[in-house]
């Protein structure tokens, strides 16, 4: 969703509160500052220019981390010559404000101890635990893996102003690594991959006529309904990839038709949306719906169709037999699920990178007034991450 509407809160932000001991002191109280700076999309520039400045700070205080900064998306390195890398990838950015800044630490509405405020799920308590498991490791002897903290902007809105596709357009050496977890809200387990989407709009095209004397046009509703029949007999693929299980769909989400109610209607259109597993590309997943839709292509439609590919985004492999992968299985207990929605994992699949959601929250408050956290949660994802990065592959 596009946002225009300025950051708005109680009182000023001390931006100087940040700093390099909040960083390595507790994960939850780093998510209450970061959810403390205001950052609404295109408004990330205060918290940016924090980050840099506090990373910077860091960076002083060890010799093998270099800072770097593409528009207000940061990249914090070690540089420690370690067997493999990590990538730590999160958003800075937030949906517009609800009256829900400053954050507030209280019972949730099941009476657990949580940080309540924009951003606390998606995605500011993952980008503390990241943070503090960067800051905190980044000279440790136990540190196993080198590590890469990509902290971008732009992810609630349109696609072109997203700073980690930005980042794999102008700086993909940045991006180097053998593994990548992004902070999104997985309810602290591991959800990998994600699968892809397509979006394809399909309209039927006939002759317009007198309801009276239907015989003289053509029902374009009635030639599309031939089409979503096979939508409707279509039986959905479940696949089991890396033990995890993606069960793709495919679904009429929009339909349109109807000129008067005494007229037949001379075209009907209708957004057919094809969620489908990482183990198909886009292309293949594109001929796969045209064949069970009937339909032709888009250059070559079938008499009395058009047919227009409105949106394609590829899945990404969870990539869980990778040596570095293994290593989080195990700190998280095997507690390993699927990811079903599409998410910038995608990105760094793309790459060649395999990547897993893990972060803390519950996705179902994402964008909610309602927004809050768990503090046990952000407890837990901390302690697994760090006990992850210091974890030898095997």
């Amino acid at each position: 969703m596009n946002n225009s509407t300025p950051p708005v809160t109680d009182q000023p932000t001390d931006l100087t509160t940040l700093t390099v001991a909040s960083l390595t002191g507790s994960p939850v109280d780093l998510t209450g500052l970061l959810v403390d700076i205001p950052s609404v999309s295109h408004e990330e520039k205060d918290i940016a220019d924090a980050l840099e400045r506090v990373l910077g700070e860091l960076a002083d205080q060890h010799d093998h981390v270099t800072v770097d900064r593409h528009g207000n998306t940061l990249v914090a390195r070690t540089n420690r010559g370690l067997p493999t890398r990590v990538i730590l990838a999160g958003h800075i950015d937030t949906v517009p404000v609800a009256d829900n800044i400053p954050s507030v630490r209280r019972a949730d509405g099941e009476g657990r101890d949580a940080i309540h405020g924009l951003g606390s799920v998606d995605m500011k308590s993952g980008d503390a635990v990241y943070l503090h498991a960067f800051a905190t490791l980044a000279s440790s002897p136990d540190l196993a893996h080198d590590l890469t903290l990509v902290l971008y902007e732009g992810e609630e809105v349109a696609t072109r102003y997203n700073g980690l596709g930005h980042l794999v357009t102008a700086h993909p050496d940045w991006l180097a690594g053998d593994v990548a977890l992004l902070g999104e809200p997985s309810g602290a387990v591991i959800e990998a991959g994600c699968q892809g989407t397509l979006r394809l709009r399909v309209t039927a095209h006939g002759t317009r006529a007198h309801s009276a004397r239907a015989w003289l046009g053509d029902n374009a509703a009635h030639r599309l309904g031939g089409v979503i029949g096979r939508i409707s007999d279509y039986t959905p693929r479940d696949i089991t990839i890396d033990g995890c299980t993606y069960r793709e769909g495919l679904n009429v989400v929009h339909l349109e038709s109807g000129v008067a109610t005494n007229t037949i209607p001379d075209e009907a259109w209708m957004f057919v949306n094809f969620r489908f597993a990482p183990d198909r590309s886009g292309e293949q997943a594109l001929a796969h719906t045209l064949d069970v839709l009937g339909v032709g292509t888009p250059d070559a439609p079938a008499e009395g169709f058009s047919v227009e590919v409105d949106d394609l985004a590829p899945g990404a492999l969870p990539g869980l037999s990778q040596p570095a992968a293994l290593a989080l299985v195990d700190a998280t207990g095997g507690n390993v699920r699927a990811k079903y929605g599409w998410t910038d994992v995608a990105r760094f699949s793309a790459l060649g990178i395999p990547a897993v959601n893990f972060g803390p929250g519950d996705p179902g408050l994402c964008h909610t007034p309602q927004e809050n956290c768990p503090v046990e949660m952000i407890e837990t994802v901390s302690e697994q991450l760090i006990d992850y990065l210091t974890r030898k592959a095997r």
